[in-house]
């Protein structure tokens, strides 16, 4: 299935009705789930165009526009009072499609682009080794978290029962360690 195409029958009103629904288990009022569909039929292109504007790329703009619009549905009773609730829903957008975005161009450390063995399996030179092993264990955990598995701050803080700023300042420690520990690896100072 095409992602900017719903499924036969379905249009993307049905899909962000039934993702917001299946994710909160709520029920809704069907006064306010008649509100928020009225504010769906009125808003849903208007904040798709301005995403696309915004940030050059329909897709991405699609898919800001249905998760705003799920989150926006989630939050009804609170955001349908809101004085301008599609310019809550364009900047919900808006914040998600940079998440992604910065995520997607997240450069990995020099030191982690290591060359594959068979079946795609990372050989690790022995030196990260012995320098995540210098790290505290709570930093390591951050640096897994955070890059060898692409988890968000959020995701990061949540999974480590800590707060997203401890998050930050452990991930700014241990790359500031490791870059210094391993900057035999990186190739702009093999040339010095």
């Amino acid at each position: 299935m095409e992602p900017d195409r719903a499924p036969e029958g379905v249009d993307g009103m049905e899909i962000a009705l039934r993702q917001a629904a299946t994710s909160t288990n709520a029920s809704i009022e069907l006064a306010t789930q008649q509100a928020f569909e009225d504010f769906w039929r009125a808003e849903h292109l208007a904040v798709a165009r301005a995403l696309a504007f915004t940030l050059g790329n329909v897709q991405l703009a699609a898919e800001a526009t249905d998760e705003a619009m799920a989150r926006a549905f989630q939050r009804w009773a609170r955001v349908g009072t809101l004085e301008n609730p599609a310019g809550w829903t364009y900047r919900v957008g808006l914040n998600w499609s940079r998440s992604i975005l910065r995520r997607r161009h997240r450069r990995a450390p020099v030191w982690l682009a290591q060359p594959k063995a068979h079946h795609d399996v990372p050989v690790f030179d022995p030196s990260i080794s012995r320098a995540m092993q210098q790290l505290p264990a709570a930093q390591r955990a951050v640096v897994v978290c955070r890059i060898l598995l692409n988890q968000s701050e959020q995701q990061t803080a949540a999974l480590l029962r800590i707060r997203p700023g401890t998050v930050k300042s452990r991930l700014s420690r241990a790359i500031n360690q490791l870059s210094t520990s391993l900057a035999h690896l990186d190739p702009k100072e093999q040339q010095s």
